[in-house]
């Protein structure tokens, strides 16, 4: 019994080790990052250059991991069969089931499954080798897995887009982002420019009611005034109202040398860029840079004039704020306690709807927008409505329109279901 137990204890072992090497490569090359992999086959390492080369053959390397798997896995169990019914008769049936099923689970599936997930590169280097010879040795039975890989796929095709998403991709950089291998400011960078195609002109642009403008008729004296008192680098002229923008006039050549520029302002206004808002910022940028201009002037849908883009505007989709020495910092939520705010309102709907985790269905652009909307007339300080789990109460306005707000975050719980009946 010996001559005959000895021997196939040993195979037995051998195809355990079999099934944890198939087992452990594939996880490595499913868990393996292929960047990484990329920089190490650049400077010059061999097997990482043939783990990409039987990556790109995924479907054939599975197959061939599977095969082998299988393969010793059936010779494992067959052998713990005869062995075990030799020793204990009857019974061995079932004790080889048990003893097989528990060593295949422990040591050729969780066991080298786990150390090949932590350290995928590694071992995909290291099973490389022998999986390009075994891919070749099995190369007929792959070509008859791949066939019927292609019938299955012609019954059961699949009309959905195979391609990423963009909430997909952003949750990729999300995961990336809490995996370490970006940082908070990275993460937020690859956000904002996956975003960036998206936004349009209305998204970012400074209303109307905050341009700073000179009219046509304006002397050198009231522009040099308003330089001073904006601290702006330009300044848009316009022609009786301004929904009539006519011009733009450049700080640098408005002063010239020690003194203003002895050119009318005819001379030194320059002809604005005009778009409608619903130009994507995207293809903006591209326009400023071809027409050599940093401010548009975004229109409705009547022609007239809705605001302003600047090429800080949209630099600031992508990179965040930028400030320089005359920029007055203002908070858009100043806390005031732990649930309460007080809010800018010339702040994006969309933002405040994301801090408190609200929805509305809304054409306004602005918090004050939707404020409005919401009371159904011009707001006066002192106003105040409830939304949602949200209290909000108007703090400053400027005659016609609301500057800044309180908004006191109600715990769900304690407003019952009433919320469920105010939108």
């Amino acid at each position: 019994m010996s001559d005959i137990s000895i021997p196939s204890l040993i195979i037995m072992g051998v195809c355990l080790i079999g099934s944890a090497y198939f087992s452990a490569t594939e996880t490595a090359f499913l868990s393996m990052n292929k960047t990484r992999m990329k920089t190490l086959a650049e400077k010059g390492n061999k097997r990482a250059e043939t783990a990409l080369d039987l990556s790109d053959k995924y479907d054939k390397l599975i197959s061939t991991i599977l095969i082998g798997n299988n393969i010793v896995n059936i010779l494992l169990s067959s052998l713990a069969t005869v062995l075990f019914v030799k020793l204990l008769g009857d019974m061995g049936a079932t004790v080889s089931t048990i003893v097989t099923t528990v060593a295949v689970l422990i040591f050729g599936e969780i066991t080298p499954k786990s150390i090949a997930k932590d350290f995928p590169e590694s071992f995909a280097m290291f099973s490389a080798p022998f999986m390009r010879i075994l891919l070749v040795f099995l190369t007929p039975l792959n070509i008859l897995f791949s066939a019927w890989k292609k019938l299955i796929s012609k019954l059961f095709a699949s009309k959905e887009d195979d391609r990423m998403s963009q909430e997909e991709l952003l949750m990729f950089v999300e995961e990336v982002q809490q995996d370490g291998s970006i940082d908070t400011d990275e993460g937020d960078l690859i956000k904002n420019a996956i975003e960036f195609t998206d936004r349009t002109a209305e998204d970012i642009l400074t209303h109307r009611v905050d341009l700073e403008a000179v009219p046509t008729d304006a002397t050198k004296e009231d522009i040099a005034h308003k330089f001073t008192e904006t601290r702006f680098s330009r300044l848009l002229v316009f022609s009786e109202t301004i929904d009539k923008i006519v011009g733009v006039i450049n700080q640098k050549d408005f002063y010239v040398g020690q003194g203003m520029t002895r050119k009318s302002v005819e001379e030194i206004t320059t002809q604005p860029l005009f778009i409608h808002r619903s130009e994507k910022i995207s293809d903006l940028l591209k326009l400023l840079q071809q027409e050599k201009s940093h401010i548009a002037v975004v229109l409705d849908d009547y022609g007239g004039t809705l605001g302003i883009v600047t090429m800080e505007d949209i630099l600031e989709e992508l990179v965040g704020d930028i400030w320089d020495e005359h920029d007055e910092v203002v908070e858009d939520f100043r806390e005031v306690s732990e649930d309460t705010c007080i809010v800018d309102c010339s702040i994006n709907f969309y933002d405040f709807c994301a801090r408190y985790d609200i929805d509305s269905d809304t054409n306004s652009i602005s918090l004050g927008g939707w404020i409005t909307e919401q009371m159904g007339k011009i707001p006066e300080e002192g106003d105040e409505f409830e939304y949602e789990n949200l209290h909000i109460t108007i703090t400053e306005t400027d005659g016609r329109r609301v500057i800044a707000a309180k908004v006191v975050q109600n715990d769900p719980d304690e407003d019952g279901g009433d919320s469920e009946d105010k939108d």
